[in-house]
């Protein structure tokens, strides 16, 4: 059985930065499509950026241009670089990661941007 756990949430005001890490509880020989994904108070969860095994990265809209999504396939790890954080952005963040055509995901890291 894989865990992913997230960590780097926190408080931030907006226009600020935070790093977020998801990590794979052990080493993974080969992880397809890695993500993180959103969900806001009274809201569904919505995807916020993925990454393939390539390389390759799909962003929402609404993060375009402010996050960055990276990978580390040596260390089984995805990252979120947040930048110009805004209060829209408060949520719990979730990682999600296709192993061997199974989706696992981590139990979340919140993030809050107060105005």
């Amino acid at each position: 059985q894989v865990q992913l756990v997230e960590s780097g949430g926190g408080l931030v005001q907006a226009g600020g930065s935070l790093r977020l890490s998801c990590a794979a509880s052990r080493t993974i020989f080969r992880i397809n499509d890695m993500g993180w994904y959103r969900q806001a108070p009274g809201k569904q969860r919505e995807l916020v950026a993925t990454i393939n095994n390539g390389g390759g990265t799909k962003y929402a809209d609404s993060v375009k241009g402010r996050f960055t999504i990276s990978r580390d396939n040596a260390k089984s790890t995805v990252y979120l670089q947040m930048n110009s954080l805004k209060p829209e952005d408060t949520a719990v963040y979730y990682c999600n990661a296709n192993i061997l055509g199974v989706y696992y995901w981590g139990k979340g890291t919140l993030v809050t941007v107060s105005s």
